[in-house]
């Protein structure tokens, strides 16, 4: 998911009374609910690199125990510097065990929301590097930052008026509620389609499918875009749950899920931009490309491309060499 969406969420905990639990509580959710994403250093080595080492180290099991353990001694240290050069007199002390505790709920929220989407999370690093998709939240979601946004809004503005008989942490705990119903039936919804756009397609094209993907797109949650992989081919199309087939010929493409068997397209998927390339690949499709400047490799996920023309999702490799 987007960081906006991470830092309201964090927001949103801490204004359901977490952050009420020691002070830096706030702090300590909207730090925790963006750390991983420490990963984007990987971009310094090139985008092939990102791709290969983002959502990994940081976003896995290892990371839930290690980086909450470094942001709590962290914070607890700079109060402790902070204490030793002032001589003002400063709020009241974190509470350590509960810095910890905050610090553990909004590191968890981040790699539960990134693995919602299409693009997934190596949770069993350095295990595995098998990705986890949940294929059922684009990764910008205006509806849960519309509503996380108004819960804490809301629960801030009645903090701050300071009117009696009002529990200022209701807002947010009911715009988590929220999240959370919707998150569950995204979830239902894309299992849904991903059977129903299966069965329409496989009485169309006869044949075993082997793989298929349902993913959200941006703002309509009624809507898909399937991939398939039926055979020797993958297969694309538009799903909508609001059309009777839900699946409209018109939009069904075919792609070759082999790599033609040319040594160029070897060679340019074992350099290490294409394994780096491949490693986080889900649906890759291999197009020749010759011009005056040389024979060209492009290398296509599905999800992300459909042409290469994409800005996001392809990967351009030279075949001359």
């Amino acid at each position: 998911m987007d960081n906006l969406c991470h830092t309201l969420a964090g927001a949103a905990l801490a204004e359901s009374g977490l952050a009420r639990r020691t002070a830096m509580g706030y702090a300590t959710l909207l730090i925790a609910a963006n750390l991983p994403d420490i990963d984007v250093l990987s971009y310094l080595n090139g985008p092939e690199a990102a791709l290969y080492w983002r959502r990994g180290w940081t976003h896995g099991i290892v990371a839930l125990v290690v980086l909450p353990l470094l942001l709590a001694l962290a914070l607890l240290l700079l109060e402790t510097i902070s204490r030793k050069l002032s001589s003002a007199v400063l709020p009241s002390r974190m509470r350590p065990g509960q810095i910890l505790l905050l610090a553990y709920a909004g590191m968890l929220s981040h790699p539960l929301l990134d693995t919602l989407n299409t693009y997934g999370v190596h949770w069993l690093l350095p295990w595995s590097r098998q990705w986890t998709y949940g294929d059922a939240l684009f990764i910008v979601d205006p509806w849960i930052i519309l509503v996380l946004g108004l819960g804490v809004w809301a629960s801030r503005t009645q903090r701050h008026s300071r009117q009696r008989n009002v529990t200022p942490e209701r807002p947010a705990r009911l715009a988590l509620a929220v999240t959370l119903a919707y998150i569950v039936a995204m979830l239902g919804s894309s299992r849904a389609a991903e059977q129903a756009a299966a069965r329409e397609l496989q009485a169309r094209f006869p044949g075993t499918i082997q793989r298929v993907m349902a993913a959200p797109v941006f703002l309509n949650p009624l809507r898909r875009d399937v991939v398939v992989q039926q055979g020797d081919l993958y297969r694309t199309a538009r799903f909508d749950w609001l059309h009777q087939p839900h699946i409209a010929p018109a939009s069904v493409q075919s792609f070759p899920a082999i790599p033609p068997s040319n040594p160029a397209v070897a060679r340019a998927a074992a350099s290490l931009r294409g394994r780096e390339f491949l490693s986080w690949a889900r649906f890759p499709v291999f197009v020749m490309d010759s011009g005056a400047g040389g024979t060209a490799v492009r290398i296509l996920d599905l999800r992300y491309a459909r042409t290469p023309e994409a800005r996001f999702g392809v990967l351009t490799l030279s075949a001359d060499r």
